[in-house]
């Protein structure tokens, strides 16, 4: 797809067509925007299960228009009271998956409650219609599941529940065969019908803890009935003619706004999109915004995050002035990458901007007993170093990836994006609306275009930050790359190490305009 499409009304897009659809079902039936958004976001907990669920985490931007407010909700879940460091004497990290990698209460289920309590128009059973559906009777298993389920089936055949349901018989099934999840289709119609309280208080709150106790795990059911998420304002910061939000930590969304203020200080009219001056500084400014986000990022009611420095023009004109061809002294730590963001733009102006994540490609790896639900790995992110800014206490928020992002003129969205990709986001971000702004691609033009991701990749056991960029790249931008001292590492045209983005553009018409990853299984839907 070269084109981006468009609507003169509404708009939803998301790296699943079927949860796309499920959006536009809800606004074609009278609901808005944040209705749809909760619907998008339960039918990618059932067909984009590898990347998302019921067991992970969200992020929300929201704009209201009949106020004209930009709000940001938190729905990211605290460490168990009971999880300290000691808990994992003898190590000297948390380990990526298995049981003890569930250490974080997940946040998903409470946001959807608070997005729809605050501004909704339809309940939750409603909204919830659609992924019931697809997780009863089934869907066709997509590509990108079975390419994920394939190189994951090690971790998958480790836990017998988790293997049933993923690899039932023990094989994977082949990408269009009809795939149910029927444990989670009882689970997402208790919530529907109960609420949110099932699963923090109730039934399903027991049976997870349970199941998950009987695996010596660490969560108990007094860390899910205290679970709350937070209502919180956005950060933001001016580019060109636009106002730029994102998350408060403890998301990496500030890296998006500080990066963008260290680029605003090259004039990209002079910069040739797709040149080696092009790529070369996007790195180079992203790296900056890396380093920074090192030192601080954590939850910030353990930690004074200093913001309205690390967001003053005044440091990113510094750092933009210390940037040249030898600054490669950053060093990058291993994440997950695997998340799911969605969009949408109804016909009264509202727009949603959000993001939900496993963290790993089915996270743990362990699903919850007979509840269907996967569990998120987030909490294996946090340090065992007690002098880290990240360190391991209870009752805590991890350093968070997910970032969705919103761009606003004169008080107005304009631009939705955001993408997969831990360490990516904040560079496929910087891509996308580079494009859209400096160079005035639309939506799915500044998707299709390449890209590159820097930094170590999760399972790679060198040293080395590589700049893997991709085939389609010109050559002589490559040369030069790796003339700068980049350690380059060419990769295929539409690799799936570049995460899978989507983005809408409100254009001076008031037409949306949608584009979703070509990488991906997504859509954008629009009338």
């Amino acid at each position: 797809m070269n084109q981006s499409i468009i609507g003169t009304r509404q708009m939803v897009v998301s790296p699943h067509y079927l949860a796309s659809m499920a959006g536009n079902q809800i606004l074609q039936k009278g609901g808005n925007a944040f209705d749809a958004a909760v619907a998008v976001s339960g039918c990618l907990a059932v067909v984009y299960p590898h990347m998302t669920g019921l067991g992970g985490d969200s992020f929300w931007l929201t704009y209201r228009n009949k106020d004209k407010t930009i709000r940001a909700y938190n729905g990211s879940g605290r460490s168990g009271g009971k999880v300290t460091r000691e808990a994992f004497a003898g190590k000297s990290s948390i380990p990526f998956r298995g049981i003890e990698s569930i250490i974080t209460v997940p946040g998903m289920v409470d946001s959807w409650d608070a997005i729809l309590n605050e501004y909704g128009s339809m309940t939750l059973a409603e909204v919830l219609e659609p992924a019931i559906d697809y997780a009863e009777n089934g869907f066709p298993f997509s590509e990108d599941q079975h390419f994920n389920t394939k190189i994951n089936t090690k971790l998958l055949s480790e836990t017998p529940i988790t293997s049933d349901i993923y690899m039932p018989n023990g094989k994977i099934p082949e990408i269009g065969e009809r795939f149910i999840q029927k444990d989670l289709a009882r689970t997402l119609s208790a919530i529907s019908e109960f609420g949110r309280d099932i699963f923090y208080k109730g039934e399903v709150a027991q049976a997870i803890v349970s199941y998950l106790q009987g695996q010596g795990g660490l969560l108990t059911e007094e860390d899910f009935a205290s679970h709350h998420g937070e209502w919180v304002t956005p950060i933001s910061a001016t580019y060109r003619d636009y106002t730029m939000y994102q998350v408060p930590p403890n998301s990496q969304g500030f890296i998006g706004l500080l990066v963008l203020n260290i680029l605003e200080n090259y004039d990209f009219g002079k910069i040739k999109h797709g040149s080696f001056e092009y790529y070369h500084l996007l790195v180079e400014a992203i790296k900056k915004g890396i380093h920074e986000r090192n030192q601080v990022l954590t939850d910030p009611e353990f930690f004074d995050i200093p913001l309205d420095q690390l967001l003053s023009k005044t440091f990113a004109k510094e750092l933009a002035s210390s940037i040249d061809v030898n600054s490669n002294e950053v060093q990058s730590p291993s994440m997950g990458s695997d998340t799911a963001y969605a969009a949408v733009v109804d016909k009264e102006g509202n727009a949603v901007s959000f993001i939900q994540s496993l963290y790993f490609e089915y996270g743990s790896g362990v699903v919850a007993g007979n509840t269907g639900i996967i569990m998120q790995n987030r909490g294996s992110f946090f340090s065992l170093d007690p002098e880290h800014v990240n360190t391991l206490e209870p009752n805590k928020r991890t350093f968070h990836t997910l970032m969705p992002a919103m761009a606003c003129k004169d008080g107005k969205p304009r631009i939705l994006y955001g993408t997969q990709g831990g360490e990516g986001q904040p560079q496929t971000q910087t891509a996308i609306i580079t494009r859209m702004i400096d160079y005035g691609m639309e939506p799915q033009q500044a998707l299709n275009e390449p890209r590159f991701v820097w930094g170590k990749t999760w399972g790679e056991e060198e040293e080395t930050q590589e700049l893997k960029i991709e085939d389609r790249v010109d050559e002589k931008s490559v040369t030069e790359l790796k003339q700068a001292k980049h350690q380059v590492n060419i990769v295929n045209s539409f690799d799936k190490v570049m995460g899978q983005a989507q983005a809408i553009l409100i254009d001076d018409q008031g037409f949306l305009k949608g584009g979703v990853d070509p990488r991906g299984n997504g859509a954008s839907v629009g009338i």
